[in-house]
């Protein structure tokens, strides 16, 4: 049984966990920033071929503990390399450390990679090459106070590269976090799905992944085909498991919009590449102007924060008017935004059922959930009217 490690957006690790005890791993237990877990090899490639949250998968071939950065060298040295990977395959070398005494994770990091290009040179007289922009083969080394453990990366490209986007727009959202997002809001099909300020689309092409159980890694490739166990008929007979199993892409309740028709055609241009054009609805809307589609659902969104806003004053403006457009039109529905903005509860007007803590990417959100009930706004609205009334008759 070998051991692994899938990283994901920090706030999801249990929704990663969840994913790869249902994939069969065994000793799932998460912990910031990811999950650890236990299982055959084959495990790993299901793993990276299914999992809608995890980052990286990256495979435990070492541990020892450590005083010194001479420790960690002579640890990453008797590790055997050649058995894991041909020579003539370029790499990588990452280090990061929590908690650990160590100076420089510069100087560990050409430390490591020196270990892994000795034991190349003792064995077969020649060393690897590296390349620090598409290596064939990517190697991490996890420090703590007084232990280093070395990975072997499963993954190769980050696992939100689906190899779908087409175009990103302007701060794209990475695919793992709206697919994680997704299953903190429970939403499944045939429930409605909307998300009125689309973007580039990707939460409504994660959802209609989802709803059409397609598979997120069945369209690229990975750093596992490079390893030497590498078991290609295990490999492919999964894949096409996942494909066969892909239901086509017909019309579902996964309806999105945005105010900008440039933006509207790089989410057409991304669904079209993923093939998911006939599954979506799209529409030119506003949402401050517009109303949702029916049945009330699930409407997600990730507006505008901090980051892609110039001036704190366009925010003040936009978010009062976004709570009364949720009040006004989406009796019913239960809204999720995600922002980067701690001001949004203050800003928006309504009272957040619950505030989960994403990150994404190195920025610190929130993803606040806002139940709209159904009939509360009519009876607002009676309570305004007796008023009027009595306020006529006082007059």
């Amino acid at each position: 049984m070998e051991h692994f490690f899938a990283t994901c957006p920090r706030g999801l690790e249990r929704v990663l966990a969840d994913e790869l005890a249902a994939l069969g791993a065994r000793e799932v237990t998460p912990v910031d920033g990811g999950t650890a877990f236990a299982g055959e090899l084959a495990l790993c490639y299901a793993a990276n071929l299914e999992s809608r949250v995890a980052s990286r998968v990256l495979w435990q071939v070492g541990r020892a503990r450590y005083q010194t950065e001479h420790d960690i060298f002579e640890a990453a040295r008797a590790l055997p390399w050649p058995r894991f990977f041909d020579v003539r395959r370029t790499i990588r070398v990452n280090v990061s450390a929590i908690k650990s005494p160590v100076k420089s994770l510069d100087f560990v990091t050409l430390r490591v990679k020196d270990a892994v290009c000795d034991g190349f040179r003792a064995k077969n007289g020649i060393r690897p090459d590296v390349d620090t922009q598409s290596p064939d083969v990517r190697i991490h080394a996890f420090l703590t106070r007084d232990e280093a453990t070395f990975y072997l990366d499963t993954s190769g490209e980050a696992l939100f590269k689906r190899g779908w986007r087409a175009a990103g727009g302007e701060a794209p959202l990475r695919e793992n976090l709206a697919a994680g997002i997704l299953k903190l809001t429970g939403w499944a099909a045939p429930a409605t799905l909307y998300d009125p300020m689309c973007g580039s689309g990707t939460f409504l092409i994660e959802a209609a992944m989802m709803a059409l159980d397609a598979a997120p890694g069945v369209n690229r490739s990975f750093g596992f085909e490079k390893l030497e166990n590498f078991e290609e008929k295990k490999w492919r007979a999964l894949r096409d498991k996942a494909v066969a199993r892909r239901k086509p892409p017909l019309p579902l309740p996964i309806h999105g919009a945005d105010k900008l028709g440039s933006v509207l055609k790089l989410a057409r241009e991304n669904l079209a590449a993923a093939g998911m054009e006939n599954a979506v609805q799209l529409k030119q809307m506003d949402i401050l102007d517009g109303s949702p589609p029916v049945p009330p659902g699930v409407v997600v969104m990730n507006p505008p924060y901090g980051e892609r806003l110039a001036e704190g004053s366009d925010l003040a403006a936009f978010y009062p008017k976004l709570g009364d457009a949720l009040k006004q039109r989406y009796a019913g529905w239960t809204a999720y935004i995600l922002s980067a903005d701690m001001q949004l509860p203050k800003l928006i007007g309504l009272k957040a059922s619950r505030r989960t803590p994403l990150f994404n990417g190195a920025l610190e959100c929130r993803l606040f959930e806002y139940r709209m009930i159904a009939g509360t706004l009519r009876r607002a609205k009676s309570a305004t009217a007796e008023n009027a009334e009595k306020n006529k008759n006082n007059a």
